[in-house]
């Protein structure tokens, strides 16, 4: 083991206060969208007659910022939206009085924020429920983190066995896989928060493991061990934090939301609810940045070994000469 290093007051200093600026950056990532959790540009159709629906259309603009309103031809229409995820809610204006579809699955905080909006009288549908074993999506929510952790943890791993290039990637392919069938064992089989096709589900866990222990693995082949932490930064504390998994992406300000998307926290939650309760409608964006991801790490991986194996007879050319 290398010999410890004499204190000295600059080393000291870093310690004292690289902690409370850590816990402070932490605390500003997670309280921020919480303190400023409400509707922006949230996506809500609106259908029926002009005349009957411009009350309501009003009501949603007088808003400013927080609705981003659809128009459809009818009851039937606007429901399709909320199914294909166009839309959280619609208002319909029918004959038997004004009727409001929501999808809890697509998020509980939503489904309630919509039958305020819409002044309490209309009759609710909730056309996509939650499972009745997660009614407040608080397994979804809760389940986010262990997939990043896991991610980690296999980049870490790979990183410390010191496995380079096939068999990296090998690694991170295979714990990514058996990733995924585990939690949707959890998830779907023992917990029933889960409802779509378990495959897919599991295709989404594993990917989503992928992608953070590849991006791990790939940054620590690069600059080494802080590549690591530089990873837990971005997955652990700013892409859970902005994943919007808890509410919805649109629920948070509007920087939080743009970032959250593109990391794969926030990609993986709105995948999840994509397959899991939408027969995978709208689930094409977030699964390409998860690939995306996966694919930038493992080619990271490749090239670094490859470049090593390049480099390995030139210094022993060197070395012998």
């Amino acid at each position: 083991m290398p010999a410890d290093l004499p204190p000295t007051p600059r080393r000291i200093a870093v310690v004292c206060l690289a902690v409370p600026l850590l816990v402070a950056f932490a605390l500003w990532v997670f309280a921020w969208p919480a303190a400023r959790l409400a509707p922006h540009d949230l996506p809500v159709g609106v259908a029926g007659p002009a005349a009957a629906t411009a009350e309501v259309k009003e009501r949603l603009a007088h808003q400013k910022g927080a609705f981003e309103i659809h128009e459809y031809a009818d009851g039937a229409a606007a429901r399709a939206a909320v199914e294909q995820r166009e839309v959280y809610g619609a208002l319909v204006a029918g004959p038997q009085g004004p009727e409001l579809y929501t999808a809890s699955a697509a998020g509980p905080v939503v489904a309630q924020l919509l039958q305020g909006a819409s002044g309490g009288r209309a009759a609710v549908t909730d056309v996509v429920p939650a499972p009745a074993a997660d009614p407040r999506g608080a397994v979804l929510g809760a389940g986010l983190l262990p997939l990043v952790l896991a991610g980690i943890a296999s980049g870490v791993l790979v990183t410390l066995l010191r496995l380079r290039g096939a068999a990296a990637i090998g690694a991170l392919l295979g714990a990514a896989a058996l990733t995924g069938l585990v939690a949707v064992g959890v998830g779907h089989a023992w917990l029933g928060a889960l409802g779509g096709n378990w495959l897919a589900e599991a295709g989404v866990f594993g990917l989503t493991a992928l992608a953070v222990g590849a991006t791990a693995a790939g940054l620590a082949s690069l600059i080494g061990m802080p590549g690591i932490g530089i990873t837990a930064l971005l997955m652990v504390l700013v892409g859970n934090a902005f994943s919007g998994i808890t509410s919805a992406p649109e629920m948070l300000p509007a920087a939080a939301r743009v970032i959250g998307a593109q990391l794969p926290p926030g990609a993986a939650g709105s995948a999840l609810r994509s397959v899991a309760y939408f027969d995978g409608a709208a689930a094409g964006r977030p699964l390409l940045t998860l690939a995306l991801w996966a694919g930038l790490g493992l080619a990271v991986l490749g090239l670094v070994a490859a470049r090593r194996r390049v480099a390995a007879p030139a210094a022993q050319v060197v070395a012998s000469a």
